[in-house]
């Protein structure tokens, strides 16, 4: 009987391709809105991430992500240093400026400066060039996304000089970096030469970087440093989920995209609920047939299933390679880059077409269960 659902769905190709286009556009669109909401979401921890030796950040208490922060006086740094398991502490500053670059275009930068005698705060990664130029004078390392947005038509920036608050920058690497939620250029250099590209204010000191000792964990000494200094410390994995919540928080990018999900699943059911009905209409004298030979209706439902399921199985790995290659394809725009699709999108998908194929078999199975047997015969 299963043979015979089959070759009925396939012999009408045009429902079955306006089936499988219905399963496939919703599978895409549902997956690759999804794959790039928790990517884009996950960049708002990249500021994080770029720091790979760091173990607790802190900071003022009413700082909330490396992007939201509010600075701190330079003795912070040694008070952290003198809480009990602490290895080392470094200083990070992070701030927001301004530079020309040789032909007169202004352009907003991130400015970061790590600790000048160990360099923590700098990728591990470098595309061009190494750590150790920054010690050179007027020195700065910029990220790679930030390369192709400055730098669009040069093949390498190593060498331009940019005009930094009335400072002179040079470009003397690349780094390879994970780009911030707002894909800023971000130029890396020495704390010392930071203090010297920012405006100045009292207060400078955004972050202080803290390395645990052996036999001290993370959480332990996060909860430490808050009791005895009253400043905010979290773990790595907290400050950078801190940034993520703080996206979902405070943007419409969740209503957004889950209304761009919500509009592809409603365009699946109903293309596919109306062709799925269209077909069941076509075909209902051959149902009747069935049911006037001896057929249950617990059999005819096993038919319906089976072309539900074999259109969903087949829907559904097209929109799969669809997102697929959507990723492949524009993996080495600087705007998709590290873009991923998480196992648990796919997951989420082919439970969205399970539940289109259940919603329109259901509609179109009365019609086949209400189907009177001596209806072939007239």
């Amino acid at each position: 009987m299963l043979w015979i659902a089959i070759r009925m769905l396939t012999g009408d190709r045009t429902k079955f391709f306006g089936l499988l286009f219905g399963i496939g556009f919703s599978t895409l669109l549902i997956t690759q809105q999804l794959t790039i909401f928790v990517n884009l979401i996950q960049r708002g921890a990249s500021g994080v991430y770029n720091v790979a030796e760091a173990q607790v950040w802190v900071m003022d208490p009413v700082s909330r992500t490396t992007d939201v922060s509010y600075a701190m006086p330079s003795t912070a740094l040694e008070r952290v240093r003198g809480v009990p398991g602490v290895e080392w502490a470094v200083p990070h500053l992070r701030a927001n400026a301004s530079v020309r670059t040789e032909t007169g275009d202004l352009e907003g930068v991130g400015i970061i400066g790590v600790d000048d005698a160990t360099l923590i705060g700098l990728p591990r990664r470098m595309i061009e060039g190494s750590h150790e130029v920054l010690a050179r004078p007027d020195s700065v390392i910029i990220d790679d996304v930030g390369t192709t947005n400055m730098f669009p038509d040069q093949a390498t920036p190593v060498g331009e000089t940019l005009e930094l608050n009335d400072q002179r920058a040079v470009i003397r690497g690349v780094a390879d970096s994970l780009p911030s939620f707002t894909s800023t250029v971000v130029l890396y250099t020495r704390y010392s030469q930071a203090l010297r590209y920012v405006p100045g204010t009292r207060n400078r000191l955004s972050f202080v970087l803290v390395g645990a000792a052996d036999g001290v964990s993370a959480d332990e000494l996060a909860a430490r440093i808050t009791a005895q200094t009253g400043l905010r410390a979290r773990t790595r994995d907290e400050f950078a989920q801190d940034g993520v919540d703080f996206i979902i928080e405070n943007t419409g990018i969740p209503f957004n995209f889950g209304i761009t999900v919500m509009l592809g699943f409603i365009v699946g059911v109903a293309i596919v609920g109306l062709t799925f009905s269209l077909f069941i209409r076509d075909n209902i004298k051959q149902f009747g047939a069935l049911k006037a030979i001896g057929v249950t209706n617990r059999k005819l439902v096993g038919m319906v299933a089976a072309q539900a399921g074999m259109v969903g199985a087949i829907g559904y790995a097209i929109g799969l390679i669809g997102t697929v290659l959507f990723i492949w394809g524009f993996g080495s725009n600087p705007t998709f880059k590290g873009f991923y699709l998480p196992w648990q999108i796919p997951l989420f998908s082919l439970v969205g077409v399970a539940a289109i194929l259940a919603i329109t078999g259901w509609m179109a199975m009365r019609s086949v269960l209400k189907a009177e047997p001596a209806a072939v015969f007239r």
